[in-house]
């Protein structure tokens, strides 16, 4: 029994971490540079065009993401490549029907849209133009899929960059070559223009990139059976549970602005405020998440491929092991964004406003990693259904909250939203995985890294103060506390046992068998 598929994954994971922190990156220095251009109430209507639009993408890819990487997943699982080809066919197919339906939709709803649902003509332009890159998004999503299904993240990984960047660059000249100050309602067109751009060359790259991968491995095995039974068995509960979730997750966006004004608030202050969460805070929050995201996603093949191949052993160490160090990973990023929370709002975007959210929302985080990679396992064991029914109960007991509770409270009442619905939503998820598999939570483990996490800012804060480098907003300041502070963090976490070399090891080696396929994919 080798570990080369563990070694595998764990490479997997750390290209997806590094390119998805790039992408965070790149696109929180967007953001930046799109406040500045359009100001907070702009980033809010932007925000409320998309919300939108989600329910027109959900549509688009009606479930086929997914499906295609456990179709993938469950041929390989059988060692039968031949199989893959087929699949990739009829996902292909799917989505460019989905695809195409759902551009058609949202064209010609786009007035209605505009102007009844968000209530604001100023989005029509963006609408129609967002548009056109559904059915290259959802045909996008079904090669990502196989892509992580074959353990060959690389190359979707480098799509997401050069997509990200072309998407930047076409908005940015577009933008610095407009004469004088620009209307948010051109802005918004300008920026939905770059991302239609950014998703058409991401499917030509992707398809040349699949072209390739199937012309260079070897095929063997038999073709795959009922592949379009499989296909619409797996694909269509998620599509009509993912249409009602963000049906009502459009509802809950449209309706925060709306609510905010009923505090008392002007529409240009509400949409600024949801701006300023929604768009400005909240990137910023969830920006150390890349790491369990990437892993949320990559997890889902290799629960699949143990569970068809009956391993419940390996399966509940993958997730008491996986669970244990996101904690501690998450608590020790919540403890960071807390402490240096004013530091960075001042460097990132000069507003001590955003600072005040992003602390209140820092000790969200440990709840919204575990929730995430919960949800990731429970999708690779063919839970999938349970997990999208927990999230549309979350999404109607958000409506409810948004509706009652921000006309009294405003925007605090937004964030108490927030938490409240995470921790609601990880509950039922964690009880479920409980159910199919044997996980537990050292309630020692847990107190001794939220000690550690506190304990290393604060005495990083108090060392480099000692050496001459207070704590203050420039880059370079800012940087250096947050990696004595990880440091200081990881150290702790060694020295009281939280993490031990074994962890890191049988994480390395998690899937602990033979490659399947050796490489050979179609």
């Amino acid at each position: 029994m080798g570990n080369g598929k563990g070694r595998t994954i764990l490479k997997n994971t750390l290209l997806l971490t590094a390119t998805s922190l790039l992408m965070r990156t790149v696109g929180i220095s967007f953001q930046i540079y799109l406040s500045k251009k359009i100001g907070a109430s702009g980033i809010g209507l932007f925000q409320l065009i998309m919300s939108v639009s989600m329910l027109a993408a959900t549509f688009a890819i009606s479930g086929i993401r997914f499906a295609t990487t456990r179709l993938v997943s469950e041929e390989l699982g059988k060692g039968n490549t031949r199989g893959v080809q087929a699949v990739i066919r009829r996902c292909l197919a799917y989505g460019a029907c989905f695809g195409t339906a759902a551009s058609l939709a949202l064209f010609f709803s786009a007035p209605t849209l505009g102007a009844t649902w968000i209530g604001d003509v100023r989005t029509i332009p963006a609408l129609r133009i967002l548009s056109l890159s559904l059915p290259a998004f959802a045909l996008s999503h079904v090669l990502a899929g196989y892509f992580t299904a074959v353990s060959r993240v690389i190359k979707s990984a480098s799509v997401n960059i050069a997509e990200q960047l072309i998407r930047i660059a076409v908005v940015v000249a577009a933008l610095s070559i407009s004469a004088g100050d620009v209307s948010i309602e051109r802005s918004c067109a300008v920026v939905v223009t770059g991302g239609v751009v950014g998703e058409v060359c991401s499917f030509l790259l992707l398809f040349i990139l699949y072209q390739h991968d199937r012309r260079r491995h070897r095929l063997y095995g038999g073709n795959a059976e009922k592949i379009t039974r499989r296909l619409f068995g797996i694909a269509m509960p998620l599509a009509l549970t993912a249409y009602a979730r963000t049906a009502l997750s459009t509802l809950q966006n449209l309706l925060v602005p709306k609510g905010l004004r009923k505090s008392g608030a002007t529409a240009e202050a509400a949409l600024a405020d949801y701006g300023i969460v929604e768009g400005m805070v909240i990137p910023i929050v969830t920006f150390p998440s890349a790491f369990f995201y990437s892993l949320a996603e990559l997890i889902v093949p290799e629960m699949t491929q143990a569970q068809v191949s009956g391993k419940t052993t390996k399966i509940s160490d993958m997730a008491n092991r996986i669970l244990r160090l996101c904690l501690l990973f998450s608590i020790g990023a919540a403890a960071v964004i807390y402490q240096f929370s004013p530091e960075l709002s001042r460097c990132i975007y000069n507003n001590d406003r955003v600072g005040h959210f992003i602390r209140l929302l820092s000790l969200w985080l440990p709840v919204l990693y575990l929730d995430s990679v919960t949800d990731g396992m429970l999708r690779g064991l063919g839970e999938q259904m349970y997990t999208m029914r927990v999230n549309i109960l979350d999404s109607v007991i958000t409506v409810i909250l948004v509706y009652t509770l921000l006309p009294e409270f405003a925007v605090y009442g937004y964030i108490f939203i927030i938490y409240f619905t995470e921790v609601f939503n990880f509950t039922l998820s964690i009880r479920r995985l409980r159910v199919i598999t044997k996980i537990r939570f050292s309630v020692p483990v847990i107190l001794k890294s939220i000690l550690s996490a506190f304990g290393a800012v604060n005495i990083a804060i108090l060392l480099l103060r000692v050496l001459g480098l207070p704590l203050d907003s420039r880059v370079f300041s800012i940087a250096v506390h947050i990696t004595v502070s990880v440091l200081l963090y990881g150290g702790m976490l060694f020295g009281l046992g939280c993490i031990e070399r074994r962890d890191i090891e049988a994480f390395k080696a998690f899937t602990g068998k033979k490659q399947i396929f050796s490489g050979k994919i179609v």
